[in-house]
């Protein structure tokens, strides 16, 4: 690991903080080579419930470093599919993401942020997608997390005409669940991801794999199926009885 990325966990919520303000938190290799380290041990430990993810300074993420672009540019890709590779493994992972948007999410960082789960935004948030304004198409699968959160009226706007959200007009857009003040951001992140403290690891996984495909067009029944079988393995967790004894005693059953 370097120092672009900061890890600390505390009672099962890890929080990861893009460490490079210098350059607004740019995707590196070597940031990715963390960010993939840092969800490969997080992911091996399994008092490990939740993570939050933001941006050290000023920004949340400004984007894929240039030289890769211009690399690629040359012919040489490797850079431009490693950038996705960071990002990608935070959607890929089975804990449950925060992202806390702590400033511009741009670009390549844009696509971090809609890798998350959820994303909480701070009042000076701001979301630009930026791709065609420096002559890219859009790449690592934006337009298909922006489409499937904000529908195909708000990601054209964004894609095509350039419009650039605040994080109160992201939260207006369903693009983040809310928009609070800029001191208050980290602190409701944490507190979001820490609701997942006491509830058991694998349930919890299991559950996101669920939530993951039911929206993937797959019927009803389908996802009934599977909602099924894992309910019923739910039931064999060595305190669901507990809990559901607490729970019936408490409403006098």
């Amino acid at each position: 690991m370097s120092d672009l990325l900061d890890v600390t966990v505390d009672q099962g919520t890890a929080l990861l903080t893009l460490n490079d303000p210098g350059r607004r938190n740019i995707i590196s290799g070597a940031l990715v080579d963390d960010v993939c380290t840092a969800f490969d041990n997080l992911e091996a430990d399994p008092a490990v419930t939740a993570v939050v993810i933001t941006g050290a300074g000023s920004a949340f993420c400004a984007g894929a470093d240039l030289a890769d672009l211009l690399a690629a540019a040359d012919g040489d890709s490797a850079g431009v599919r490693r950038v996705y590779d960071g990002f990608l493994r935070v959607a890929r992972s089975p804990l449950p993401t925060v992202a806390a948007v702590n400033g511009p999410a741009v670009g390549a960082g844009f696509n971090l942020a809609l890798a998350c789960d959820v994303r909480l935004a701070g009042a000076s948030a701001w979301f630009d997608t930026r791709f065609l304004k420096i002559g890219l198409h859009p790449g690592g699968g934006h337009t298909w997390m922006l489409h499937r959160l904000v529908g195909p009226q708000t990601a054209a706007a964004l894609v095509l005409f350039g419009e650039r959200l605040d994080g109160a007009a992201a939260a207006a857009a369903g693009l983040v669940l809310r928009c609070v003040p800029d001191d208050e951001l980290l602190t409701a992140a944490l507190q979001l991801a820490g609701r997942t403290q006491g509830v058991d690891p694998e349930l919890v996984r299991r559950t996101k794999q669920t939530l993951r495909t039911a929206g993937d067009g797959r019927s009803h029944d389908d996802v009934l199926a599977d909602e099924t079988r894992e309910q019923l393995w739910s039931l064999g967790l060595p305190d669901t009885r507990e809990r559901l004894d607490a729970f019936r005693k408490g409403l006098g059953g």
